[in-house]
């Protein structure tokens, strides 16, 4: 399933995970090609062609056949974003490794700024926008998704985590082992290291298309991160569990208190059906919780691949 880990050598390895991107890849890689040359540095350019329905892959071959330095993956199918930087990350063969988009937003011109701070000591370096240029729902979902993954990562840099990123290609073997068909990478980033840092970079808008990181997809992404690398939602669970436990005996102080005061009962069948409908409600949502970590292990034990590799477009030297 893996691509086997090669030694690393000095230089830069940039990873770009390909879906249906076949009109951006050539000018992509002209402008990589310009930028990385004038740093004076070995690189390469890894793309891992995420089951794309368009001409990708066969552009990704042409792209290897013309450049040395341009290596492809094709994946058996669509995995996802971070499946695919799995499988490109753990085929780098140089020290540092860049992960980027596929569709120009992230300017590769931008490249030494983001090098400069790393260059600064640190493991791994986020370049978040100066300004988000998404819609006000895609926003939202955004933010969702840091604050599910600052939950898993336990650190403030988490709100600043960006799909263009650079870190130390020596931090994967921290995760080598991992097998899990749900993925995160700046998850597994921080089970090898916690020196993080951000720099804000121009992000530029998309050329051709539209984002294929959906409303629904990044929802997806939060709630896999929540339940597959944080307990944060059982704590929530029996938090909740303990909250409506207090409101209970609250109630129960109420009716008796009224009951020994007055002489009466509450009645009404409104009063208990409430009762009845609010606690049915956080029993069902704390089961619904344990089901989401139950169905993780329920797949873990399954031993489902993170990916599968159909095709190469060159193999590595």
């Amino acid at each position: 399933m893996n691509v086997s880990s090669p030694p690393l050598q000095s230089g830069i390895s940039v990873v770009v995970p390909v879906y249906n991107s076949a009109p951006m890849l050539t000018e992509l890689v002209r402008r990589l090609e310009a930028t990385l040359k004038s740093m004076g540095q070995a690189f390469e350019l890894i793309f891992v062609n995420d089951g794309s329905r368009d001409q990708s892959w066969e552009v990704i071959l042409k792209l290897a056949s013309e450049h040395s330095w341009v290596r492809g993956l094709s994946m058996m199918r669509n995995y996802g974003q971070h499946n695919a930087l799995l499988a490109g990350i753990r085929a780098a063969r140089f020290e540092v490794t860049i992960t980027m988009d596929d569709d120009l937003q992230h300017p590769p011109e931008e490249l030494p700024r983001l090098l400069a701070k790393f260059a600064e000591g640190f493991d791994v370096v986020y370049a978040p926008p100066e300004q988000e240029q998404h819609g006000l729902l895609r926003d939202m979902a955004s933010i969702i998704t840091k604050l599910a993954l600052q939950s898993a990562m336990g650190s403030e840099t988490a709100r600043m985590a960006s799909a263009w990123r650079v870190f130390r290609t020596q931090i994967r073997d921290a995760f080598a082992a991992f097998h899990s068909p749900f993925v995160s990478i700046d998850v597994l980033l921080t089970w090898g290291t916690t020196k993080f840092a951000a720099l804000r970079l121009r992000h530029d808008p998309r050329m051709v298309g539209k984002s294929n990181y959906t409303l629904p997809k990044l929802i997806r992404h939060a709630v896999n991160m929540m339940t597959g690398f944080s307990v944060l939602p059982l704590q929530l669970a029996s938090v909740t569990g303990f909250v409506f436990t207090g409101f209970g005996l609250l109630v129960l102080v109420y009716v008796l208190g009224r009951y020994l005061i007055e002489g009466t009962t509450v009645t009404g069948f409104p009063f208990l059906a409430s009762i009845v409908a609010i606690f049915s409600g956080a029993q069902l949502f704390a089961l619904g919780i344990i089901g989401e970590y139950l169905a993780r292990m329920h797949f873990r034990s399954m031993d489902k691949p993170a990916y599968t590799i159909r095709e190469h477009a060159k193999e590595s030297e």
